[in-house]
């Protein structure tokens, strides 16, 4: 019994594709939906660009690369922690709240906007104003989120070394 010819001939044309055109990588979060979020990475990218900033605050000019070096790694960590931030914040926002959540936290869509706008500014600047009202308004986010689940949320000091802030968690 002879194989189809076609079906090869496909298939390498279509590798073929994928080599000379790859196909994007698409993430996303689930949209089961899972019900299961939590706000602790965005705060952690917040206190990483409250870091970053006080790294490049620090960095002293030198006659060799090691200072242009640092500098390109602590912008590009900075820009990168960021980005999370914005992905994750909208994935929550998007994702979990509902009309009941906005009914009881009514300032909820200014909170968010708030943390886009910020995380935007602390990509384009080293501004530590900036990144330390963008932990604010992320711990904020992160209460709200908790008071949804129920869950009493408090302050914990996060013991991140330099960075300090506290980090939101729910009570047990």
């Amino acid at each position: 019994m002879s194989r189809p010819i076609a079906h090869p001939l496909v298939s390498r044309a279509l590798r073929t594709i994928d080599r000379l055109s790859p196909p994007a990588t698409v993430e996303a979060h689930c949209d089961i939906p899972c019900g299961i979020y939590d706000p602790h990475q965005m705060q952690l990218a917040a206190l990483t660009i409250i870091r970053m900033n006080q790294l490049i605050e620090a960095l002293a000019p030198g006659p060799d690369n090691a200072y242009h070096n640092s500098m390109a790694r602590y912008v590009a960590v900075k820009e990168e922690h960021a980005e999370l931030l914005k992905k994750e914040v909208r994935v929550i926002w998007g994702d979990y709240f509902k009309p009941e959540h906005l009914e009881k936290h009514k300032d909820l869509h200014t909170t968010v906007w708030n943390i886009l706008k910020l995380a935007g500014k602390c990509r384009q600047e080293v501004n530590m104003a900036a990144a330390q009202e963008l932990l604010g308004s992320v711990q904020k986010f992160a209460e709200i989120f908790w008071d949804t689940k129920g869950a009493k949320p408090h302050r914990q000091a996060s013991k991140q070394g330099a960075a300090g802030g506290e980090l939101v968690y729910p009570d047990a």
